[in-house]
């Protein structure tokens, strides 16, 4: 199966480029992603959840790495035979914007039935990519904080400074300000 998604980001190629190429700050905005690790030699370990919570776990090595251009990536070892290969590319829009474009091929743990499981779930891939993308939007356009209950203990942290934030108390809060 295959899914293409892509988006405008208003930030510098190199920027959203460097920003996507640290692979451990893909957790901050792809949503069912738990941790990516960094083997070296262009592999990496990836823990996720999937559908009703179940944890999935694979290694990816990249294929291609153009800097301000293109990754390509595949995994190479894989729990349930969740195969996948993909590229984001990264195209500059004007001086200061570039569109970011992903394209995966995946194989559907279940064939087409599982897909379909998958999608009325809101777990399909390309539905997981769109959202996914609007948040890498957020998060390097505007340095939104993205929460993460994934992780037990962790404070939410600011990508801008990396510096922990702390959550905000309501009983503290003014009353006229409270959501």
């Amino acid at each position: 199966m295959r899914a293409t998604k892509s988006i405008t980001v208003a930030r510098p190629r190199n920027e959203v480029y460097s920003f996507w190429r640290d692979f451990e700050n893909l957790p901050r905005f792809m949503h069912n992603l738990e941790s990516v690790e960094n083997l070296g030699g262009g592999r990496s370990h990836w823990r996720a959840k999937g559908i009703a919570g179940i944890e999935r776990e694979w290694d990816a090595e990249l294929v291609e790495d153009r800097p301000n251009e293109r990754i390509s990536w595949r995994t190479v070892h894989s729990d349930d035979h969740l195969r996948h290969a993909g590229t984001v590319s990264f195209l500059s829009v004007g001086d200061s914007a570039t569109e970011v474009r992903v394209d995966v091929d995946y194989d559907a743990p279940g064939g087409a039935l599982g897909a379909s499981i998958a999608k009325l779930f809101g777990e399909e891939p390309g539905q997981q990519i769109e959202q996914d993308l609007e948040r890498f939007q957020r998060v390097l356009e505007t340095g939104d904080v993205e929460r993460s209950a994934r992780v037990e203990g962790l404070s939410d942290v600011d990508v801008r400074t990396q510096e922990p934030v702390e959550p905000v108390n309501r009983e503290q809060q003014d009353p006229r300000t409270r959501i």
